[in-house]
């Protein structure tokens, strides 16, 4: 009896890879009829209200990179003042001000580290065929 539900789950997970590799397939066949095989993916995956583009200047990812870059950025600011305020308020305890310099150093590196992201991103965007968002 144990076999046998061994040898039903084997064959039971084969033909459900087989069904995705299929439904994989076919998905792959329509998007290579158009010209851009990832819209048409996005497109095939999309439901009712969803974002028709995904790449481009008004595309998910764009969109998507914005919003983060805005928090980043919003965040880096705070992180900022807040380094700032604690600099000031150290009343020169070395170890204090060792920290409010470290926070102001990290605010700083967490702001480059995403601008350089954005950049890469917009680049691969670029790169896959949407537009630039600059």
């Amino acid at each position: 009896m144990k076999k046998f539900f061994k040898k039903a789950s084997q064959v039971i997970t084969g033909a459900a890879a087989a069904v995705t590799l299929m439904a994989g397939r076919a998905m792959a066949a329509e998007a290579s009829n158009s010209v851009n095989p990832a819209q048409a993916g996005a497109n095939t995956a999309k439901g009712a209200g969803m974002p028709s583009e995904l790449v481009g200047v008004n595309g998910v990812f764009t969109k998507i990179t914005n919003t983060v870059l805005y928090a980043v950025g919003i965040i880096s600011v705070i992180m900022l003042i807040y380094g700032g305020l604690r600099y000031v308020i150290s009343g020169g305890d070395s170890k204090k001000v060792t920290d409010a310099k470290n926070t102001i150093m990290y605010a700083i590196i967490g702001l480059i580290i995403s601008i350089l992201a954005y950049a890469i991103v917009n680049f691969v965007i670029n790169a896959v065929g949407g537009e630039t968002t600059v």
